[in-house]
């Protein structure tokens, strides 16, 4: 069995809608995972744009995820997530999730959901500040690491700001 990580939202490889941007609503994307490594107490989940101009942009970080729990859904609340969850602080200097927005003309940006399987319950002994950073967070869980699943989906920006599928707030999209 292979651990899978998905999204009702978008496929792998696939464009992530609007809605999920930072030009959109800004909500996290459902999450759904199957077949974690034997042994699995916990998930890390960290979502990265390594094509941004200047370095690796980290959108989102949550960590001490249960290991019984199989996915995260839409939209989980800006700051303290449900169920104890926590999260790290992303490029932005949040503590939740900030959707994709690469430069206008910069073409598509690929956004890298990693959900890391751990071997501990929680990462908390490990961390000396809370939030953390995101990289103190991500070599926090290394040395713990017992799979990672991966699914990776596309945005682009246009001159006006928006996605190209987006229509102006208040109005629908024109078929």
């Amino acid at each position: 069995m292979t651990f899978l990580l998905k999204s009702a939202a978008f496929a792998n490889g696939a464009a992530i809608p609007p809605r999920y941007s930072r030009n959109g609503d800004n909500v996290s994307p459902p999450l759904a995972w199957e077949d974690p490594p034997a042994g699995t107490r916990s998930f890390v989940l960290l979502v990265e744009d390594p094509d941004a101009p200047f370095a690796t942009f980290h959108h989102w970080a949550v960590y001490d995820i249960p290991g019984e729990l199989t996915g995260l859904p839409e939209g989980l609340p800006l700051g303290a997530a449900p169920m104890a969850l926590k999260q790290a602080l992303n490029t932005y200097g949040n503590d939740h999730y900030d959707g994709p927005q690469p430069p206008p003309l910069h073409g598509a940006h690929h956004y890298h959901f990693r959900l890391y399987a751990l071997k501990v319950p929680s990462l908390a002994a490990e961390l000396p500040d809370e939030p953390p950073g995101f990289d103190d967070l991500k070599q926090a869980a290394e040395p713990y690491v017992l799979g990672e699943a991966q699914l990776i989906g596309t945005y682009k920006t246009t001159l006006l700001g928006k996605h190209p599928e987006q229509p102006p707030r208040g109005e629908a999209k024109r078929t």
